[in-house]
């Protein structure tokens, strides 16, 4: 395997070792029965330093992946010094935790993402825990009956990899390899303790699942919910779109060439559904759960009933949030009656 330029020819999760700028390369490590088919890690090194960003999951696929990419580089898993993770999801965190069990290295992870790691830790949690309170609010019951059928009452089987990281990321300049530095930027929204990295020098900005090309991330999926995740992702957006604008590595997807085209895409994009949601709200449709029904999901516009339980569990929750938002601004109202949110317009 050699390095190959990132040229946008190829499907981006295909496997291989791409180089996207001096020092920096991309390798999409696979996400098995995952809809998001890969994540990319980014390894940036001068020739004796060597740091990644995001580190996948931990799968023996994976594992299996990176030692490749890695070798092709003329490393080996045990030369990472140090991994740079955007956010505690599994399929960023995970890997760095077992890779650095057995050859060292440090980890770094935003500081803020604290509560929920701690949360994830605990092995008597169960699965989506907080995410089932949230759809009761929402009143979808019939959503968390099928959440329960799919993944039955099992405990959470991870709880192993979700040890401390070694440092707490806090906004600002860091030194990343000799002659390059990083600008830790907090980007709450996907998850509370979201960060990305500009790497000013080079025009580039690793943007995690905070900006991704072609899909909208997830809103508040974390262990520890946040009152209004949809304004802080939002906020964060208008954060980066206020920087110089930059070539953007994501964790999911091709790199392209502004974060600005696609983050004017991503703020355009819930404009609409909070208008279109906050519409919705009528004497008869009340709830999260009647909102989301009538609406389409994803680009093929899908009905709720015709996804499976996990996604019909974000679309949801993706609903409350726009609801919640829109009572923070004073254009709906929302009242609680055992346990359910009903809005009114």
């Amino acid at each position: 395997m050699e390095p190959l330029p990132e040229d946008g020819e190829r499907d981006w999760a295909e496997p291989g070792v791409y180089t996207v700028s001096p020092g920096v390369h991309r390798i999409p490590l696979p996400l098995p029965q995952d809809a998001l088919r890969a994540v990319n890690v980014y390894v940036v090194t001068d020739g004796s330093r060597l740091v990644l960003v995001d580190s996948g999951w931990a799968l023996e696929s994976a594992r299996e992946r990176l030692s490749r990419g890695l070798k092709a580089l003329g490393a080996d898993l045990g030369d990472i010094d140090e991994f740079l993770i955007t956010h505690v999801h599994r399929d960023h965190y995970t890997l760095a935790v077992e890779l650095r069990r057995e050859f060292g290295g440090k980890l770094g992870l935003g500081k803020r993402e604290e509560a929920s790691l701690v949360r994830s830790g605990d092995p008597d949690r169960f699965p989506m825990e907080a995410q089932v309170g949230l759809l009761e609010r929402c009143g979808a019951g019939p959503v968390v009956e099928e959440l329960a059928r799919a993944f039955g009452g099992a405990r959470h089987t991870e709880a192993h990899l979700w040890e401390q990281p070694d440092e707490w990321l806090i906004p600002g300049k860091r030194a990343i390899v000799p002659g390059r530095e990083f600008d830790v930027v907090h980007t709450p929204g996907h998850t509370d303790g979201h960060v990305v990295f500009v790497d000013d020098a080079a025009g580039l900005v690793f943007s995690g699942d905070h900006v991704l090309p072609h899909i909208t991330p997830s809103i508040g999926f974390q262990p520890v919910p946040t009152d209004l995740p949809l304004s802080d992702y939002l906020d964060s957006l208008r954060l980066v779109r206020e920087m110089p604008d930059r070539r953007m590595l994501p964790a999911h997807g091709p790199v392209t060439d502004s974060v600005h085209a696609r983050v004017d895409e991503l703020l355009e994009h819930h404009r609409d559904r909070l208008e279109v949601m906050g519409g919705e709200i009528t004497a008869d449709v009340t709830t999260a759960y009647e909102v989301a029904l009538r609406l389409g999901w994803t680009r093929k516009k899908r009905k709720l009933d015709e996804m499976d339980p996990f996604n019909r569990m974000l679309a949801v929750l993706e609903t409350g949030s726009h609801l919640d938002l829109l009572v923070a601004q004073g254009k709906l109202t929302a009242t609680e009656a055992e346990g359910v949110r009903h809005y009114t317009s």
